[in-house]
């Protein structure tokens, strides 16, 4: 017998309930992963919250450096990192809503792992 699908959150497709997982990075993640019980949107959902969740955690990471670091060199190494880790973030996110739009899953390494076992297992 197969398995009923999923009922869509307020009328609104798959692929663009997956494209609102990652609009506002991890936080659109959470409220996606809690209110949608389809498999590719918690998919979209997790591994919005784990890929922008980390990288918003090294980013203020790197501006504690920033802020820490009196020597010129030092600050310019600080934030050509801080810089670089902005442009991953934004191409990032392109990516992500786009390919999510056209209903593909583009699993990032190390992160869509972690994301498939927070899909499976229900919990944030």
């Amino acid at each position: 017998m197969p398995q009923a699908a999923a009922p869509a959150v307020g009328g609104l497709k798959e692929n663009v309930a997956g494209l609102l997982c990652y609009l506002l990075g991890w936080l659109t993640g959470i409220i996606f992963f809690l209110i949608d019980k389809r498999p590719a949107v918690r998919f979209h959902a997790a591994q919005s919250i784990v890929v922008f969740g980390s990288l918003s955690i090294l980013r203020i990471i790197l501006s504690f450096g920033l802020y820490g670091s009196h020597m010129v060199g030092l600050y310019s190494l600080w934030a050509l990192l801080a810089l670089l880790v902005t442009v991953f973030t934004v191409v990032l996110w392109v990516i992500l809503m786009v390919t999510a739009y056209q209903g593909k899953q583009f699993e990032i390494p190390f992160a869509s792992g972690l994301a498939r076992s927070l899909a499976a297992s229900g919990k944030v």
